[in-house]
């Protein structure tokens, strides 16, 4: 297996194109009454692990079968490495590897055979498929398991064999629903080592979750998908520090006391101040570090320490998550 990787390591060489290679508008996809997506504009750039978050039902699957051309959007449009998944359905296939949460094989087939069967469908000439079959077994820990039937495997046996298979073909994009699904630990902690192996030799991968730390640990970036929409985006450290519209800091001071939080409340952004001892709570719909700052050293106060006390993504993952949250009138999720 490969050596594992901790932490959302960068693309070899620098960080994720700027290129779009998913990219969605106003994406929909109604079943009968019931909406599964809703509205979806979403950019997945070159070179990068983008990671879907939701709960089970969330529109997750829904969206990667309308990228794959598995089934066709009831309004809006996606773009697959430029291609649009409904009119070219067979290209984007032959471009992009897919691994579904419950991935299927010939029982009898030995895994071997499964990923042979899979190269001819993709016409790559035999030794070559016979070659990197090889490389791609090793990679994935399962040479030894190699030549035996697949239906003696075990689930995570499955899911790995499922990864090479998605893998033979060498994909430009890697998308994968709920990798992780019942497998464990150890053999989760390898498979997102070798998708962030695999990212780091030039992969897109767009990968889908409802497991906060398997995403938190693998993704560049991250969409919080809620109720077929996406209600937040952007890497852990914009989501954690202020993608939920509030920052919390605070500030020790030495001086004019009764002038402090008159100051402080007239920093653009500020929503409330409070008082403890010598510091003072301060929580805003930005960073204002910088000019609580100014504004405070302007007014005579000496500034002794300016903290920023930031949620983290468990935080916002129970914001969305855990039922502190409604839907308005007009179906905007808020908080």
């Amino acid at each position: 297996m490969a050596a594992p990787v901790t932490g959302p390591a960068r693309v070899a060489g620098g960080a994720p194109g700027a290129d779009p290679v998913i990219e969605t508008v106003g994406l929909t996809k109604h079943y009968g009454p019931t909406v599964a997506v809703d509205h979806l504009d979403l950019t997945v750039r070159r070179g990068e692990i983008f990671g879907l978050l939701g709960p089970n039902g969330a529109g997750k699957t829904t969206t990667i079968l309308m990228l794959l051309g598995l089934t066709e959007p009831t309004a809006g449009h996606a773009r697959v490495l430029g291609l649009d998944p409904t009119r070219a359905p067979l290209e984007v296939k032959r471009r992009v590897g897919y691994l579904p949460d419950d991935v299927g094989f010939y029982g009898e087939l030995t895994g071997r055979q499964n990923l042979g069967y899979t190269a001819r469908l993709n016409r790559i000439p035999d030794a070559e498929a016979a070659a990197r079959i090889d490389d791609l077994l090793e990679e994935v820990g399962l040479t030894d398991a190699a030549d035996r039937p697949v239906e003696g495997y075990s689930r995570g046996m499955r899911q790995r064999l499922g990864l090479a298979d998605a893998l033979v073909k060498d994909p430009e994009v890697l998308i994968l629903d709920e990798p992780t699904v019942n497998i464990d630990p150890e053999g989760v902690r390898e498979i997102l080592a070798l998708v962030q192996s695999r990212r780091d030799a030039g992969l897109t991968v767009l990968l889908s979750s409802h497991l906060l730390h398997q995403v938190e640990q693998t993704c560049d970036r991250l969409g919080i998908f809620l109720s077929g929409r996406l209600v937040a985006c952007g890497t852990v450290d914009e989501l954690t520090g202020g993608g939920t519209g509030e920052w919390t800091i605070e500030i020790a001071t030495e001086g004019a006391p009764d002038r402090v939080a008159e100051v402080l409340g007239g920093v653009a952004g500020v929503r409330g101040v409070e008082r403890t001892g010598r510091r003072w709570i301060v929580t805003a719909t930005h960073d204002v570090r910088a000019a609580a700052a100014r504004a405070l050293v302007d007014a005579g106060v000496d500034v002794l320490e300016i903290v920023h006390h930031r949620s983290d993504l468990d935080d916002v993952y129970h914001r969305w998550f855990g039922g502190d949250h409604d839907t308005g009138a007009d179906g905007e999720v808020t908080a």
